[in-house]
């Protein structure tokens, strides 16, 4: 496999040759490195870390530096794949100047790109950051920092609400985001909005007519106990990992682990002197 470095140019010259594109959300270094090794084209680090990782109930609590941990994990693993960081609720929302200023301190750490939700909404802040040099990926449909105000929903189900995505589509294209994540939407809505644009699609939960997938490491591997409607799993990691901690403490518990290949041992005559040496302290203590 060709080691060069996946940029959004490449997204965006796959989807000019028809190329899928596969992309995993990872949030540390062996998950990264699993997935590079796997051939896929980009890693997100998303902020779904607030449930995946700290067990949140949204991901509204995580913060810039949570991402920011996690990424530097990430970038550990040297990835041929593309690396997005995304952008917390908070992050970019207030003003252009602070959405410039906490995107740019990802592409410093490493990142090759910043990803935010929103459409029309949240055009300004895209535009400041693309011309400020930072390659931005989009986000639309379902929008979890968005749920309190959109819900946790199926989006694109009326003409009126497909319409509105397929609008925050063009406009985020218009604004110059490299590609766009639809995430949780209509396949029909997905498979309009990726006809008409020259950027690629990132579907999540929106039909098979992308230009690419990504699901959560957790998610295919079945370590998430709970996965959502739209994810395929690829193994049973949950009871596979399960399985192996419960032989595990059976083993200490029978005495069975460790055995004698897994611990070392003194060389007899150390191991004399070393209890000379303890009796001397012994006697001085008079222990």
């Amino acid at each position: 496999m060709s080691r060069d470095k996946v940029t959004p140019y490449h997204f965006i010259k796959s989807k000019r040759e028809g190329r899928r594109l596969v992309m995993v959300t990872a949030y540390e270094y062996t998950h990264a490195k699993l997935a590079d090794d796997a051939g896929v084209d980009g890693v997100l680090v998303g902020d779904s870390l607030g449930m995946v990782i700290m067990g949140y109930r949204s991901t509204l609590p995580v913060t810039f530096g949570d991402v920011a941990h996690h990424l530097k994990a990430v970038l550990a693993a040297n990835p041929r794949a593309l690396v997005v960081a995304d952008m917390p609720f908070l992050t970019y929302e207030v003003s252009r100047e602070e959405a410039v200023r906490n995107a740019g301190r990802y592409i410093k750490m490493g990142a090759d790109a910043v990803k935010i939700e929103g459409g029309v909404e949240v055009i300004d802040k895209v535009e400041a950051m693309v011309k400020a040099g930072i390659p931005v990926m989009g986000h639309i449909g379902l929008n979890p920092q968005r749920f309190l105000v959109l819900g946790m929903r199926v989006r694109g189900k009326t003409a009126e609400d497909g319409s509105k995505i397929y609008e925050d589509a063009k406009a985020l294209e218009e604004a110059g985001v490299f590609s766009i994540v639809i995430e949780f939407t209509t396949s029909e809505v997905a498979a309009e909005i990726t006809k008409a644009l020259r950027i690629p699609t990132i579907c999540i939960g929106a039909g098979p007519m992308c230009d690419g997938q990504i699901l959560v490491f957790h998610d295919l591997v079945g370590l998430n106990t709970s996965p959502p409607p739209f994810v395929k799993k690829y193994a049973e990691g949950y009871q596979l990992f399960l399985d192996a901690l419960k032989r595990y403490t059976e083993d200490v518990k029978s005495g069975t682990f460790p055995e004698e290949r897994h611990y070392f041992k003194m060389a007899p005559e150390e191991y004399s002197r070393f209890l000379e040496i303890l009796n001397k302290k012994k006697a001085r203590s008079g222990s």
